[in-house]
């Protein structure tokens, strides 16, 4: 796991050395072992190295290929580098490097071999004899890549902080992306909160020379839908085969390893096949509160207990965490509405002596988690909706909101007064912190309510409905909440603390298989039906049928207490600098102190983080 950066410019003779040695030094932190620059007439490459696989200086990068005519700079993991290795058949490449497997195989194959690595990953590659640059993007979007420019120049860099550390990107917000992030607390791919930087998609590469810049889709996930033919008993079984798998690929490493260990259903799957596959006891991470509402410790211990793991439970107090948030905003590369959870998981991993973890991310994306799987699935059968008159169903609505007022009431009225009820106009609705109204107001756009991320998302939306409607709805959740906000801020905080994390839910073989299976099979009718009756023996009852916690803190009682005053001068500080409403921005906060059921903590912490963002990057509007 490292940070990568680069700088193409056709047009120039300049030497582009020094401007990636900023880049670099602002990504000190995602590579502390080693670092690298290459640089010729219009190129400049840069790596920042984190040893997790061959710990040797044969692992240095930039990499620079046997016959001298391709450079590789690399961040990520191939799990199954040996396998492409042998593929190769290649007995002179004597090497443990997965960077080095993956070069040889860029050049014996090009692009063509991307559909044999399974693994996550961001790199580039230039080519010195046809004088150009792929950038390559992982198929879940694991690993970010960002980049600003055009093909007279284009830089790219891990993070947006190594961007701004080059001089060369503007510090300034793109309104539309604004409204966005107010309204769903992130914004979407391919754009960011600044205008002039841009995140590569999930799947896709660039190719820079100079004709110009193009961008396409190296994968999307396969529809095949075969498997509706199978038993539910083989169904499970080949769910089981292909988790077994995926925890086994990523536990391929030469540093010491563990996992995250929450007590819920994810995160004991994840632990118990680790158990099964490694050769060696495995340590467990719970990072928990000192309050026994917040407090999953008891569930992590039981499955620690279960499985005989080198468990390790880290409590935190609310001083503890309140004194690492400004480390943790800082460390946030792009402001996002959650985050700090992760960082401090990923702190005290890190302290304990762990380079490498293993985490649940993308169970419940998989395996119908959310509460919003089942909702969908209702509301997709009741399509009788749609023919009772908007006039009726709008009205209906505004009499729900005022019998029980709150945010599930004013979501529902909003689905109600939708001029279509489907999938496609109330998934948006499901994901939003602030109403598109709200938003307008605060930021002074009124035009921009669509959901960004719908274009892509309804790319994705092909499964047949009457059979595998779910997919849809994993689809759904995969590119927008998860790949923008779980994965951004999981590698974001971790990679502070040059933490890796792979997430096993996410290998694309396992994908892609369960999301071609029909919905019979894995409607939860009980909690992640398909993946607990998978893996029965790994799941006893109690953590499958344990209330949903999440790794919470008691946001609304410190926002009105220790955080008030930071609070409010972050709110100010955004009036002050025009980038939101100044009244309507104190009308949310007198409502939050005043316990209006409408404006909940989350509505208005993703506001104080922007301001907090803004200021440490000298960002203005």
């Amino acid at each position: 796991m490292c940070g990568i950066n680069g700088i193409i410019s056709f047009n120039s003779s300049e030497d582009l050395s020094p401007i990636v040695k900023f880049m670099n030094d602002a990504l000190a932190h995602r590579g502390p072992d080693d670092e690298g620059i290459f640089a010729e007439q219009g190129i400049a490459l840069g790596h920042r190295r984190l040893s997790i696989i061959d710990l040797s200086a044969a692992g240095h990068q930039p990499m620079i290929s046997r016959s001298g005519n391709l450079i590789i700079v690399f961040n990520g993991e191939i799990y199954n580098f040996r396998d492409v290795k042998n593929e190769l058949n290649d007995p002179t490449l004597q090497t443990d490097s997965d960077t080095a497997v993956l070069l040889a195989a860029w050049e014996k194959w090009g692009e063509e071999c991307l559909s044999r690595l399974n693994g996550m990953f961001a790199f580039a590659i230039w080519d010195k004899l046809k004088k150009h640059m792929f950038i390559v993007r992982d198929r879940l979007g694991i690993k970010p890549v960002y980049y600003s420019g055009n093909h007279s120049q284009l830089l790219f860099s891990s993070e947006v902080r190594g961007l701004l550390a080059s001089g060369k990107v503007a510090r300034k917000l793109d309104d539309s992306a604004l409204h966005e992030y107010v309204r769903y607390q992130t914004v979407y791919a391919p754009r960011t909160i600044l205008s002039d930087v841009k995140m590569l998609l999930p799947g896709s590469l660039l190719q820079i020379d100079a004709n110009g810049v193009v961008e396409r889709k190296w994968w999307k996930p396969q529809v095949k839908t075969e498997n509706t033919t199978q038993s539910y008993v083989n169904v499970c079984k080949k769910t089981r085969s292909l988790f077994k798998a995926a925890v086994e690929r990523r536990l391929v490493a030469d540093v010491p390893f563990g996992a995250f260990l929450s007590g819920g259903i994810d995160s004991t799957a994840v632990t118990g096949m680790m158990t099964e596959v490694s050769g060696s006891r495995v340590k467990t991470f719970n990072v928990t509160f000192d309050r026994s509402e917040f407090s999953e410790a008891i569930y992590a211990r039981s499955i620690a207990k279960k499985f005989n793991t080198d468990h390790h439970e880290i409590v935190l107090t609310s001083q503890h965490f309140l004194e690492q948030l400004p480390a943790a905003l800082d460390a946030m590369d792009h402001p996002s509405g959650d985050g700090p959870n992760t960082y401090v998981v990923s702190e005290a991993t890190k302290n304990a002596g762990i380079t490498m973890a293993l985490s649940g991310l993308g169970g419940d994306e998989l395996f119908a988690g959310y509460d919003i799987f089942k909702r969908a699935f209702s509301l997709q059968h009741k399509k009788w909706i749609s023919s009772v008159p908007r006039f009726a169903r709008s009205a209906g609505g505004k009499l729900l909101k005022s019998l029980k007022p709150g945010i599930s009431s004013e979501k529902i009225a909003d689905v109600l007064a939708l001029e279509k009820v489907n999938f496609s106009s109330y998934y948006p609705l499901s994901r939003e912190v602030l109403n598109g109204t709200i938003a307008s107001r605060l930021v002074g756009d009124n035009n921009r309510r669509t959901f960004p991320a719908l274009s892509d998302v309804y790319g994705y939306l092909n499964y047949p409905e009457a059979t595998h409607f779910l997919s849809s709805v994993s689809m759904a959740e995969i590119t927008s909440y998860m790949q923008n906000i779980l994965l951004r801020d999981a590698d974001q905080m971790s990679m502070a603390h040059a933490l890796e994390v792979r997430v096993p839910f996410l290998d694309y073989e396992l994908v892609n298989y369960v999301l071609n299976i029909p919905d019979r099979m894995k409607y939860p009718s009980t909690p992640k039906k398909l993946l607990v009756d998978s893996l029965k023996d790994l799941l006893p009852d109690e953590i499958v049928n344990r209330p949903k916690m999440g790794f919470t803190f008691p946001w609304k009682e410190w926002m009105k207490t220790e955080l008030k005053d930071f609070c409010v001068n972050s709110l100010e500080y955004l009036s002050d600098n025009h980038v939101v409403n100044g009244n309507e921005v104190n009308n949310l906060w007198n409502r939050f102190l005043a316990d209006d059921s409408n404006v909940t903590w989350s509505r208005i912490w993703h506001l104080v983080v922007l301001s907090h963002w803004i200021k440490k990057n000298g960002v203005t509007r």
